[in-house]
């Protein structure tokens, strides 16, 4: 039986008891017990700055008067941490991964009893600054700050803690695990003690009731991502006496395998390196994946629970993605998230909590590393969500300075293969042939627009690319004062929701870009339209033109899905908490699984001149697929049919590549024209492109000039 608790908690050095959430983080508590609002306004953030160097304090108090053992029970706490009962010291700890299950039966007493958690202050290498700070520690350097995170450091009960008693019926643990082979899979319920096993179809019916352990079951159903078939779902009970133990299971093969191509490099003698392999083969079918970086969807991560993750896998479901890459700055989600992305089908490429630092091969480190990242593996492992374990984000990097011969990298490796030896391990992302970046619309430095920047470029995966773009004004206006709304401007709220000043002075609004465009804007309004115009086209010709360079390029992931609190302007495709942008519907309709598509040269036009288009149709399905596809340019109010294009079969995940369109634009008062490809069974795709006029008319009463 589980006993929940009355949690509060305290800042050391100060008397005052406040409640405290559970799960949660105690630097929240603290801030809505003295008022201080919300985190999201203005500079709000900026408030939590003094917190860091505190010692927290969490209490509560149970009765236990029972004959059963009883259980401290906890699904994580954040990150140093000292548990006591009663005043004595039961449990000391270094980890925020690893969870609890201390046996408390023998220290309790009868009547009231009392639990305490020290939390000592954050880890804080001596001498670093920023995230660098957190290189010798295993919590997620993402609260130390990022270009679209504030510097926001937390700590707490972040996972759920309560008293449990249990009875000798009680089932400690149970993992199912199997093996695919020869049309069935072999499965195996690795639980202690005699127990009664029920298996059940996707559909809810019983295939299997016992007590043998070690079952075969014939020709399963197997689990497949968004897009490639159902994301079958078996689920069973193990029961002894009155318990009862339940979960679910999906079956699946998953591997990394060469890109077509990729053995070809290089071509010299002895032909080594090879790029390594990033085609997902899931079920023995190559699958393309395109999806997008997901990070922590709250600042204080304690907080998210299923109503914060669902809106959010759900949409990366609708917006025909079937993978989503769990960025190693922002640690491990909850694992209600991962149950979610199992039943939408939705791909996990896991990252461990490593990310743009040289992580030391310390002692001490390593111990916890090692600790958290099996801790990690055992309890996402049994999801068929998890296609990939990957140590880290950009380890391999000049700024981080780590290769694969550094121990961390060595020992997750080690631990992936121990633990879970038949889902792929790399080491970290980028590696050789992967792409990550660029993440603007158009690059001033060396004048490139991301159609030159992607067409002209060749990457067996597009693991990170982004391109910037403001949410709506109404949104814009809940969390910036109206003092400075209009025009943005740096050392302002935008600038603390990096507007300004992120990685360069400019991001991620980049006035200068869309000034370049558009000229001056004149208000808020043209600010939001102009930026989510380009967010828009910009994605749409990352992800259509990875799918053309299929099938030596097998992924395409743009930077970031979602983000953590209110920003000014992101990479995200949906504004916090889960508010899709313009972008996000320009690219659901991009990942189509058939599409019709043009590649593009560039964004801006003048009346009379050639527009050029090169149409395509993308086919990830596997289905062999052809289209008439009829092309039209809308300008001004016009609309000009250009050619149809009637596709010859493409062949099971083929695209089939086509005609060139040619047509010279006409002299319009304009600020944008459309090209819209229209097919007759797999729908529409669209591009709303920059039009200006060869001459500039000026209206007036007396004549035109």
């Amino acid at each position: 039986m589980i006993k929940r608790l009355n949690w509060t908690g305290r800042r050391e050095g100060e008397d005052v008891w406040f409640h405290a959430e559970v799960p949660g983080n105690i630097q929240n508590d603290y801030a809505r017990h003295n008022g201080w609002g919300d985190i999201n306004y203005a500079d709000n953030c900026l408030k939590y700055k003094e917190l860091e160097d505190s010692a927290w304090y969490y209490r509560a108090e149970f009765d236990a008067d029972t004959k059963e053992k009883v259980y401290f029970i906890s699904g994580g706490i954040d990150y140093i941490y000292d548990i006591s009962l009663n005043g004595e010291m039961i449990y000391s700890h270094e980890g925020m991964y690893t969870k609890i299950e201390e046996d408390i039966t023998g220290k309790i007493k009868p009547g009231t009893n009392v639990i305490e958690i020290k939390i000592y202050p954050h880890p804080k290498r001596e001498g670093a600054s920023g995230r660098s700070q957190a290189d010798n520690c295993c919590k997620p350097p993402v609260c130390y700050g990022w270009d679209w995170h504030p510097r926001v450091l937390i700590s707490g009960i972040w996972n759920d803690a309560y008293i449990e008693t249990r009875s000798d019926d009680h089932i400690d643990s149970c993992e199912v695990s199997y093996v695919l082979k020869d049309g069935c899979a072999e499965i195996e319920f690795k639980v202690e003690g005699d127990c009664e096993i029920e298996l059940y179809s996707p559909s809810n019916e019983l295939v299997y009731s016992g007590t043998d352990k070690k079952i075969k079951l014939e020709n399963p159903l197997l689990w497949w991502c968004n897009g490639q078939g159902e994301p079958n779902l078996y689920s069973y009970k193990v029961k002894r006496g009155g318990f009862e133990k339940s979960g679910r299971i999906g079956f699946r093969r998953a591997r990394l395998v060469m890109n077509e191509g990729g053995w070809n490099e290089p071509d010299g003698f002895p032909q080594t390196r090879s790029v390594p392999p990033t085609q997902i083969c899931l079920n023995g079918r190559n699958v393309f994946a395109k999806g997008s970086n997901f990070v922590n969807p709250e600042v204080f991560m304690g907080t998210a629970d299923f109503d914060t993750y669902e809106p959010q896998v759900r949409y990366a479901k609708e917006a025909n993605m079937n993978i989503l890459r769990i960025w190693g700055g922002a640690g491990i989600g909850k694992e209600v998230f991962y149950d979610l992305c199992d039943e939408y089908g939705i791909m996990v490429w896991q990252e461990f909590p490593l990310a743009c630092n040289n992580y030391k091969d310390d002692p001490h480190y390593l111990e916890i590393l090692e600790q958290e990242a099996r801790e990690i593996v055992r309890t996402l492992r049994r999801h068929p969500s998890i296609v990939i374990w990957c140590g880290g984000n950009e380890l391999f990097n000049h700024w981080s300075g780590m290769t694969d011969q550094s121990l961390a990298i060595r020992l997750l490796n080690r631990i992936c293969y121990e633990e879970d030896m038949n889902t792929p391990f790399i080491p970290t992302s980028p590696l050789m042939g992967m792409g990550h970046g660029c993440y603007v619309f158009y690059f001033e430095e060396k004048d490139f627009e991301v159609y030159s920047e992607f067409n002209n470029a060749r990457f067996t995966a597009y693991t990170e690319f982004g391109v910037p773009g403001t949410p709506d004004e109404d949104y814009l206006k809940t969390f910036i004062p109206e003092s400075e709304l209009f025009p943005p401007m740096p050392k302002t709220a935008w600038d603390i929701h990096h507007a300004f000043n992120a990685w360069t002075d400019e991001s991620h609004l980049c006035l200068k870009t869309i000034k370049k465009y558009f000229g001056e804007p004149g208000s808020l309004s043209d600010i939001t339209r102009y930026s989510q115009w380009l967010q828009s086209e910009g994605y749409k010709a990352v992800f259509e033109e990875a799918r053309r360079q299929k099938p030596y390029c097998s992924m395409a992931l743009n930077w970031c899905f979602n983000e953590p609190w209110k920003t000014a302007s992101n990479n995200s495709l949906l504004a916090y908490p889960s508010v899709p942008k313009k972008s996000y519907y320009a690219v659901k309709n991009s990942l189509k699984p058939v599409v019709p598509s043009a590649r593009l040269q560039k964004f801006s036009y003048r009346g009379g001149e050639l527009f050029t288009a090169e149409l395509w149709l993308l086919n990830d399905s596997f289905e062999s697929v052809s289209d008439k596809i009829t092309a039209f340019i809308e300008i001004g109010g016009e609309s000009f049919r250009i050619l149809d294009w009637e596709t010859p079969e493409s062949g099971e995940n083929k695209n089939i590549q086509g005609h060139i369109l040619q047509f010279v634009l006409p002299e319009r008062d304009a600020e944008s024209f459309t090209l819209k490809l229209t097919g007759e069974k797999y729908g529409e795709n669209s591009y709303t492109l920059r039009y200006k006029p060869k001459k500039i008319v000026v209206k007036s009463d007396k004549m035109n000039l």
